[in-house]
């Protein structure tokens, strides 16, 4: 298996990874540290039904290194890590469970700090923290939604500024795709910021809701890449942007939440080309785990929202740099963090 984990596609000299199991939970989780030379590794615990234990494997080496990138970037004193957890959250979650992977993080003694992630709650959280205090987003101040939100907000602001000129989404056209915690409060600052709406769900609820309160226009989830609009805001799945997709896209901007947009690192160059500005995921959407960073540290909150804003200017700074090279702003944004990061 170590073999297997040395070979695959994403493994990035990852400093440790975890294989850990307890039968009477039923425990199957997989750790992932990428790297801690900016601090212990911070990133969310995910659960899924993934269909093989290589998915789960590519999944977290995934993950990890991209929230290495994430928290760089943002500035945090933190370095990336990720756990999954190979189950179907909808059935296969006890109290057991977590706890046990409380145990599994304790063992690891504090080079891994998690926090909940797709699949996972807060509640699940505090099983993992009766077994560790290695566990962060606990209780009703959990929920780092809304700090992810306002984050790509301020992205998107940044990439108005950079591709406009201009200061207002009055009259702009947002294509916004997912209405989950974070896409919904985002979609509510765009349309208060004067942005028009057309947005795509696989809920019926949340699209019905951004009807009535955003005045939003909905469309097919597949139909949301042909949308004539100013910016594409994808806030669901990763990997939208792919071959596919970018002959589809009439946009000049994506600014959006979800992690992995691009399918492959190619499809930087193909944004570029296309003249459509990209806002590095791991850029735009760190606004969550600066709050979750913020809670863990015990760091006064009170420079938290001035930190979740101070995105929009690594953003505009990469725009620049990205213009003045003439490379991808993907490849600046990757640059830039391991300015941060690499020793």
């Amino acid at each position: 298996m170590t073999a297997f984990v040395f070979n695959e596609v994403n493994f990035d000299n990852h400093e440790q990874v975890v294989f850990a199991s307890e039968p009477k939970s039923g425990l199957r989780a997989i750790i992932a540290v990428h790297n801690t030379n900016l601090g212990p590794a911070m990133g969310g615990c995910r659960m899924w039904n993934y269909a093989t234990e290589a998915e789960a494997v590519r999944d977290v080496l995934r993950l990890s290194r991209g929230m290495t990138y994430k928290n760089a970037v943002a500035g945090l004193p933190i370095g990336g890590g990720k756990s999954v957890i190979i189950g179907n959250p909808k059935t296969d979650k006890t109290p057991a469970l977590f706890e046990a992977l409380g145990e599994a993080l304790e063992r690891l003694g504090g080079r891994y700090v998690t926090a909940e992630d797709v699949g996972t709650s807060p509640a699940d959280m505090a099983n993992v923290a009766s077994k560790t205090k290695y566990v962060a987003g606990l209780g009703d101040r959990g929920d780092p939604s809304p700090f992810t939100a306002l984050g790509c907000f301020v992205g998107a602001q940044a990439a108005v500024k950079h591709h406009f000129k201009r200061d207002s989404f009055d009259g702009l056209t947002v294509a916004l795709q997912g209405l989950g915690h974070v896409g919904y409060d985002y979609a509510r600052r765009l349309h208060e910021a004067g942005a028009k709406l057309v947005v795509a769900d696989i809920d019926q609820n949340s699209l019905k809701r951004a009807q009535e309160e955003f005045g939003a226009t909905v469309v097919d989830v597949n139909a949301i890449y042909d949308v004539d609009a100013d910016i594409y805001a994808p806030c669901a799945l990763g990997a939208t942007l792919n071959p596919d997709t970018m002959n589809r896209l009439k946009v000049k901007i994506v600014a959006g939440g979800a992690n992995n947009q691009l399918a492959t690192p190619e499809i930087g160059e193909v944004c570029r080309q296309k003249g459509i500005l990209y806002a590095p995921d791991f850029v735009i959407n760190a606004g969550g785990i600066i709050k979750v960073c913020y809670e863990y540290m015990n760091t006064p909150e009170d420079g938290m929202d001035a930190h979740v804003r101070r995105i929009g200017d690594t953003l505009s700074e990469v725009f620049a740099r990205a213009d003045a090279e003439g490379v991808p702003t993907s490849v600046i944004a990757d640059r830039l963090a391991e300015e941060r990061f690499k020793k």
